[in-house]
């Protein structure tokens, strides 16, 4: 499974770096959206359609790539709050168009992760599910993390997919479309559904 994730990976990069899609320049445009992150590995292409918020706590390593509309959020205050985030990205990292991530306290991916478009992966919510919170519009309710997300090597998330706080996935997990994670994933299982359930373990 690794190999055939890092064969993809591989390809997906050399894709990118055509610039057929992200309509990339190396210019000072590019330097002032990602010249502020925390770190930048080499060779690492980022497209020009992007959220960037808060770079300085977001770390992404070489070889990265991305197509349209990438978001990364890192947020350190939110009305009274304030928090210490800490989003990062491993090495040969590629991502489809329309991925957001949402950081208050901390994102991991790890090294030869692949994801498809339109995924959502979040270490908070707004407000508690409780009649106090439920008093409030939502976007007036305080942010609230459960506890990060960790995202090991060799993971393959599918389309639509969503990996919600609080959840660990296991070095070469495959996460299947539009599939919401809510608990943690083990290494080397392929989980679908809503919530994802495991669906098969595939020996090591």
């Amino acid at each position: 499974m690794s190999a055939l994730n890092n064969f993809i990976g591989k390809i997906f990069y050399k894709v990118i770096q055509s610039g057929s899609y992200t309509g990339r320049t190396n210019d000072a445009r590019e330097l002032a959206i990602y010249g502020k992150l925390k770190y930048r590995g080499e060779k690492c292409t980022l497209p020009l359609q992007a959220i960037i918020k808060n770079p300085q706590y977001i770390s992404i390593g070489k070889k990265f790539s991305a197509l349209y509309n990438l978001r990364l959020e890192a947020w350190d205050k939110y009305e009274m709050q304030d928090f210490k985030p800490e989003l990062t990205i491993g090495e040969w990292v590629s991502m489809g168009t329309d991925v957001h991530i949402g950081c208050i306290n901390k994102v991991v991916i790890g090294n030869h992760v692949l994801m498809a478009s339109r995924i959502y992966i979040s270490d908070h919510s707004h407000g508690e599910t409780t009649t106090e919170h439920f008093a409030l519009p939502p976007i007036k309710r305080s942010l609230v993390s459960r506890g990060p997300v960790i995202i090991e090597d060799n993971v393959w998330i599918g389309e639509g997919a969503c990996i919600m706080p609080n959840v660990r996935v296991g070095r070469n997990a495959v996460i299947g479309a539009n599939a919401v994670v809510t608990k943690d994933v083990p290494a080397n299982a392929v989980v679908g559904g809503v919530p994802a359930k495991i669906i098969k373990m595939v020996e090591a």
